[in-house]
C-alpha cells in the first residue's frame, strides 16, 4: 500500500550546517496495517512522517501509494500535502474552539476541492463521530470536551475525508497515563476495525508494542531494525534496540564456539560459560554483548536442573504488586531479575539465576546496523 524507498531529508540547522535528518530510509506497509516509527527525540522519526506527508521535500527517494507516485526525486515530481488524501493528527489537536463537535469534523468536507451537499456532509460526518463514539456529542463545544475525546475528535476530522493513509505523530502524548492506556486500546480497536493503513510515530515503547502491526526502530536518522513488536522486543539486533525498547541486562562476551544448533554459540561471559541464541554469525574470538531481559532471569534458591546457571547474592529486593524486582550480583556483575511474588529470597541470601538460551541474544556492540 504505501511504499518508502532510499528516502532522504536534509535541512539546514541555524548555523547553516546540513543535518541529514532522515538517510536512506526503506520500508513498506501493507494495506490496513499500523507500522510504527519508533526512536528518541531527534533520531528522524517526524521527518520522515512530514516527508511522507508531503510537508517536507527530501532530497532523494521515491515514496508510492497503492502504485501512484506522491514523490520521485529521479522523475522530479512532488505531490503537495493537500492533494495527497492522507488524513493527518499531531501532538496539538488543533480543535476549533469556536465550532462545535459536528462542525469541527464537517470542516474538511465543507473547504474542500470535493463538493458535498448538505446531506452528504451530515452522514459522513455522523458516520465517523459513531466510529470514534461521539456520535452523542455532536453538538456539544469542542473545548468542553476531555483530552480523550478531543483526541477521538482529531482523529474523526482526520477520517471524515476517507484518507489513503493515516498519520499519527505522538497523537496521545498530551493525555495523563490512564487515559493513553484507555486509548491505545481505542486507537487499536479503530485501526483494526476500519482497517486504515496507518503510520504512527511514538517514543513510547509500550506504546509501539501495544498498537504495531511492524516496528520500525529509528536512531540518528537511521533505520536500526524493523521487525514485529515480538520479535523487535525479543530479538534486538543491536545494542540500541534492546537498550531502548524496555529494561534489559548487558553482558560482554566473547564467542568460543558455534553449537551444532544453527544460532547457537558458547560463549565466555563476565558471569561465566553460557550458551546463547543469535540472528547474526560470529566467529570464534568475536566481541559481543549478551542482552536478556529481567523477566526471562530466573531465580531460585536450589539449583535447578537448566541450562545457564550461576550462582548468585540477593543484593536488594523491591515489591512492586505484580512482580518483585531482585538486584543480584554475580561476582562482581550486578543483574536485575524480574519474578513472581511467590519467590522469598531474602537480601544477603545466595540464590541460582538461570537462563534460557532462546532468551540470551546475542546483540552487535557498536555502531548503526541498518536493517535488512
Amino acid at each position: 500500500m504505501l511504499s518508502v524507498k532510499n528516502l532522504n531529508t536534509e535541512y539546514p540547522n541555524d548555523r547553516g550546517q546540513i543535518v541529514k535528518a532522515a538517510q536512506n530510509i526503506t520500508f513498506d506497509v501493507p494495506e490496513g496495517k499500523l507500522f510504527t516509527l519508533l526512536g528518541p527525540s531527534g533520531c528522524g522519526k517526524t521527518t520522515t512522517l512530514r516527508s511522507i506527508a508531503g510537508l517536507e521535500r527530501p532530497k532523494s527517494g521515491d515514496i508510492s501509494v497503492n502504485g501512484v507516485s506522491v514523490f520521485s526525486s529521479s522523475k522530479q515530481f512532488f505531490v503537495a500535502a493537500n492533494k495527497r488524501n492522507f488524513g493527518m493528527v499531531f501532538q496539538s489537536y488543533a480543535i476549533w474552539p469556536h465550532m462545535n463537535v459536528f462542525k469541527n469534523v464537517a470542516f474538511p468536507l465543507e473547504v474542500g476541492s470535493r463538493k458535498f451537499s448538505k446531506k452528504q456532509i451530515e452522514e459522513k460526518v455522523m458516520r465517523v463521530l459513531t466510529a470514534v463514539g461521539l456520535d452523542e456529542f455532536a453538538d456539544r463545544e469542542a473545548t468542553k470536551m476531555s483530552g480523550g475525546q478531543q483526541q477521538r475528535l482529531a482523529l474523526a476530522r482526520a477520517l471524515v475525508m476517507e484518507p489513503k493513509l493515516l498519520l499519527l505523530d505522538e497523537p496521545l502524548s498530551n493525555l495523563d497515563a490512564k487515559l493513553r492506556e484507555r486509548m491505545r486500546f481505542e486507537l487499536k480497536r479503530m485501526q483494526r476495525e476500519l482497517g486504515l493503513t496507518t503510520i504512527y510515530v511514538t517514543h513510547d515503547q509500550s506504546e509501539a508494542l501495544a498498537l504495531s502491526h511492524e516496528i520500525a526502530v529509528m536512531n540518528g536518522g537511521q533505520i536500526v531494525q524493523i521487525g514485529s513488536p515480538r520479535d523487535i522486543y525479543e530479538r534486538p539486533r543491536n545494542k540500541f534496540v534492546a537498550d531502548f525498547v524496555g529494561l534489559t541486562n548487558f553482558l560482554e562476551a566473547t564467542v568460543d564456539s558455534a553449537e551444532a544448533e544453527a544460532g547457537r554459540y558458547r560463549v565466555n561471559a563476565t558471569i561465566g560459560s553460557l550458551l546463547v541464541s543469535s540472528l547474526d554469525p560470529y566467529s570464534k574470538g568475536s566481541k559481543a554483548l549478551i542482552s536478556v531481559r529481567p523477566e526471562d532471569v530466573h531465580i531460585s534458591q536450589t539449583r535447578p536442573d537448566a541450562v545457564n546457571v550461576v550462582e548468585a547474592k540477593v543484593e536488594l529486593k523491591v515489591f512492586l504488586g505484580e512482580y518483585l524486582d531482585y538486584q543480584v550480583s554475580v561476582g562482581d556483575h550486578q543483574m536485575l531479575a524480574r519474578v513472581h511474588p511467590s519467590v522469598k529470597a531474602s537480601v544477603g541470601d545466595t540464590v541460582f539465576v538461570s537462563m534460557d538460551p532462546e532468551k540470551c541474544i546475542l546483540v552487535q556492540d557498536a555502531g548503526v546496523r541498518v536493517a535488512s
